[in-house]
């Protein structure tokens, strides 16, 4: 299974850092986040990676190409950073015919076992989200009987988006997303129909922009996309400063 780093964010939280580097080469323990996401991915048995870039690219592919434990394939959005279910249609052309892979965030420390997590991807979904039951202000919502995702809710503002009418929002279970996701390379067809059905321009041939849950909430009327619960999750943002020197000690808890 290949494995999509998402490091082509500005890093705005990351200021003034991010003046002069990308986020994802911002160290940690001496290792940039990056390599923290890969060489986790790469224990649990990912030898492949493609890496979106877009803010300081070219030191992102200045890293990759000095890296000789994995193989790194760079998509390029420089021209605009496409958000993120626009970058993982840019990267077609490096996922199509791997069957699943997975999807890291490189501002995301975890103890996840991703082998583990990897495992429980069913046949039949189109995505598998990790999540947990973490406090936050948005959630995805699951069947309890199936843990199909058949909605969204931002808890500040009460919106809620359903998928699955059949169900009320509150007798769903609600869980909060990691940031790593498997998806199926079966999205590629059905994300091209998205953004054609909703009218989502292509910006002159840089590619579409568009989040990926509200992909995700689209396709879920439809399609499986399931949802595995972590009791066990520990999870660390380490895309803000303020994270960032408790990181710096804690690195292991998260990462281990």
């Amino acid at each position: 299974m290949k494995a999509m780093i998402f490091a082509a964010g500005l890093g705005t939280r990351l200021k003034p850092l991010t003046d002069r580097m990308p986020k994802a080469l911002v160290e940690v323990d001496g290792k940039p986040l990056i390599e923290h996401v890969a060489r986790k991915l790469h224990d649990a048995g990912f030898e492949e990676a493609v890496v979106n870039v877009h803010h300081f690219a070219g030191m992102i592919e200045d890293w990759a190409r000095h890296q000789d434990w994995m193989k790194f394939e760079i998509s390029d959005e420089r021209a605009l950073l496409l958000e993120t279910g626009g970058a993982v249609l840019h990267a077609r052309q490096l996922l199509e015919g791997c069957g699943n892979f997975l999807i890291h965030n490189v501002d995301i420390f975890t103890n996840a076992d991703l082998k583990a997590f990897a495992a429980q991807h069913r046949q039949d979904a189109l995505a598998t989200l990790l999540v947990s039951k973490r406090e936050t202000s948005r959630y995805f919502l699951f069947h309890p009987d199936t843990m199909r995702l058949c909605g969204w809710m931002n808890v500040k503002t009460s919106e809620t988006i359903m998928t699955d009418i059949s169900i009320a929002a509150e007798d769903c279970v609600r869980l909060a997303f990691s940031g790593i996701h498997i998806m199926s390379d079966r999205v590629f067809p059905l994300m091209e129909k998205y953004v054609k059905d909703n009218g989502i321009s292509t910006n002159s041939g840089a590619g579409a922009c568009f989040p990926i849950r509200d992909f995700y909430l689209s396709m879920a009327r439809t399609h499986p996309i399931y949802g595995i619960d972590d009791p066990g999750l520990r999870m660390l943002d380490v895309g803000k400063l303020d994270s960032l020197d408790f990181a710096q000690l804690h690195n292991n808890y998260y990462l281990c």
